[in-house]
């Protein structure tokens, strides 16, 4: 049925949850697995505040250096559980992207035939406000989505 599952992490405990989920159907099916971690852009909002201050190339190399950091910290974890369950995965992280479109690009490079990712439920204000990369990966992916809430 599904040969090759792209579950989407953040590292987060709601995240956490789909990938659980998506590494025992993995197991379940003897499905191989692509494990991706996107971390953004440095947020260009916190580049100039009123005060008057602007980040400098020292304060965006840190952090990209933390956003590498934690995903490398997250990707390994990540992949020591699948070791665990003994599904065959790879790891991937990308930075500086947007988690949506990067999500629905690499399961498509990749020949993926399902993504697995995990919601937060959010409904109303609370997804306007926060957004919701879930909702944008079912908007515009072709391959078939789970979501795991």
């Amino acid at each position: 049925m599904y040969t090759h599952i792209l579950i989407a992490t953040d590292g987060s405990d709601v995240a956490k949850s789909g990938f659980d989920h998506g590494l025992s159907l993995a197991n379940a099916l003897s499905s191989k697995v692509t494990i991706v971690t996107v971390t953004e852009p440095f947020p260009l909002l916190a580049g100039a505040t009123a005060s008057g201050w602007i980040a400098g190339p020292d304060d965006i190399a840190r952090y990209e250096a933390g956003q590498e950091a934690f995903a490398k910290g997250v990707l390994v974890s990540a992949k020591a559980a699948a070791d665990r369950a003994g599904v065959k995965a790879d790891t991937l992280h990308v930075a500086d992207r947007w988690p949506a479109d990067t999500i629905v690009e690499v399961a498509e490079a990749r020949d993926c035939d399902l993504i697995v990712m995990a919601s937060h439920g959010r409904r109303g204000l609370g997804r306007l406000i926060l957004g919701s990369q879930t909702a944008e990966v079912l908007a515009h992916s072709k391959i078939p989505v789970l979501v795991v809430r």
